[in-house]
């Protein structure tokens, strides 16, 4: 990481604004509803979906019908509003991932939107024996925790600051299961580039147009992880957008050498 990008701010105040498309995509999810259908199918492995700052499993509900529809078994958090790593947080996300994955005798996927990216990122480093893979959704995991405008909202809810350690060696490590980050250049919310991965094994970056709140109902993110889930267990490969696709899947690779530095 450069030292420009540990150092950026977060997006500015048109982009803040901006986030009011979220109404604009929420209308265009039901309106895809008949060419989501045609998306591809999966093979009935569970997925536990973790919701951003502030939320609950209410927000994450369309994106879980959604994967119902496609064949799987979708889960929320189940631990109501998310106000960041309080107390018994990790515990109880940990206990969910294990019943899921001791009821299915299977592994499971993991979708964590915004902050429940992180969750997502910290249980497949805990337990990667039983996590199939990772989709993040605008999630800062690298670069500055105040490149945001959701950091004081953070230390509000969570009474920690966004300096605390205390799963850095998580965030900061490699993970050993597949991980995807789809993203938005355009995001309010999140500084895009504190949600690009490294390139690496078993680790791609997707960019979408849209906004952060409306990651989870927009229709080419649940294109992306539709792909993404359906891909045979231990057979993982990198996303490729078809010619067609490419307005709606701009290519990630081209701000590599803006936030990493000459390769």
């Amino acid at each position: 990481m450069t030292i420009e990008a540990e150092r950026m701010g977060p997006p500015s105040r048109l982009l803040l604004l901006l986030e009011m498309r979220a109404f604009w995509e929420l209308g265009a999810f039901f309106a895809s509803i008949p060419m989501m259908r045609m998306m591809p199918r999966g093979d009935g492995h569970s997925v536990l979906v973790l919701p951003g700052l502030m939320a609950g499993d209410t927000s994450t509900k369309p994106l879980r019908a959604f994967l119902e529809d496609r064949g799987y078994v979708p889960y929320g958090w189940d631990l109501g509003r998310n106000y960041g790593p309080r107390p018994g947080v990790e515990e109880g996300m940990t206990a969910k991932l294990n019943e899921i994955a001791e009821q299915s005798g299977r592994k499971v996927s993991i979708i964590g939107w915004s902050l429940g990216g992180l969750y997502a990122r910290v249980l497949a480093h805990r337990a990667p024996g039983i996590v199939r893979q990772v989709i993040t959704l605008g999630t800062p995991f690298t670069g500055d925790p105040r490149a945001s405008n959701a950091w004081r909202l953070y230390e509000l809810t969570s009474g920690l600051s966004v300096d605390d350690p205390h799963w850095r060696e998580a965030l900061e490590g490699s993970l050993t299961v597949p991980v995807t980050s789809i993203y938005s250049r355009s995001d309010g919310i999140v500084s895009w580039q504190c949600s690009v991965e490294r390139e690496r094994a078993q680790a791609e970056n997707i960019e979408v147009e849209g906004s952060h709140c409306g990651l989870g109902v927009n229709p080419a993110v649940l294109y992306a992880i539709a792909h993404r889930l359906a891909q045979p267990e231990g057979e993982w490969r990198p996303f490729r957008a078809v010619p067609m696709h490419r307005m709606l899947y701009p290519d990630p690779g081209r701000e590599r050498q803006a936030v990493f530095g000459a390769t």
